[in-house]
């Protein structure tokens, strides 16, 4: 069953898809533009660099509601049921404050920056830091939800759990790469004796 937050995390994959579909364009664009023509799109550079960190946070609200972010939970693993689920609590309650530093910190430069504008786009930079805003709002909202969850004992054990599969998965090919590179260098070692 889909929840509002799968709902949102598919809106914002879309965007993001988009947003990076926009960049290329506008990178390749310019190159082709400044080598083959002497000329440039004015704008290319500065709006890349911001789709760029807005896609970023995009991608930080949806790796935090599908637990697709890496995570050393090795330790916590081991645990008994009762330590995973103090575990995922403490663990948490740190994204908590880091989000909710982030959602402040950006509402306070949105304050300051109110009346600097970006130099290329003239576009007020109070909007780019929006942005942050509103990933540090929705990433806190996420948290807030699944620590609701934890400590009503409504968390499944797939809750408890510090990282998806797919995260896991991705470390154990990042270890079968780091292997196979120490068993080639291991290779040419013996071969240069």
């Amino acid at each position: 069953m889909k929840t509002r937050g799968d709902a949102l995390t598919e809106v914002l994959e879309e965007v993001m898809g988009w947003t990076l579909a926009v960049m290329l364009l506008l990178v390749f664009g310019n190159v082709v533009l400044r080598y083959g023509f002497n000329s440039g799109i004015p704008i290319s550079e500065e709006l890349a660099r911001y789709l760029f960190v807005g896609m970023t946070f995009m991608g930080a609200v949806v790796g935090l509601h599908r637990r697709q972010h890496l995570g050393l939970d090795m330790l916590v693993q081991r645990l008994p049921s009762w330590g995973r689920r103090l575990a995922a609590i403490a663990g948490h309650l740190v994204m908590l404050l880091c989000c909710a530093v982030l959602f402040w910190g950006s509402l306070e430069q949105m304050k300051v920056n109110q009346g600097n504008r970006s130099p290329a786009m003239d576009m007020p930079l109070s909007i780019i830091y929006g942005g942050a805003a509103f990933a540090g709002l929705v990433m806190t909202l996420i948290l807030l939800i699944s620590l609701f969850r934890l400590l009503t004992g409504r968390a499944t054990a797939d809750d408890l759990k510090m990282s998806t599969d797919d995260a896991e998965q991705a470390m154990h090919e990042v270890e079968l790469v780091t292997l196979s590179i120490n068993a080639g260098e291991m290779k040419v070692a013996g071969a240069r004796k």
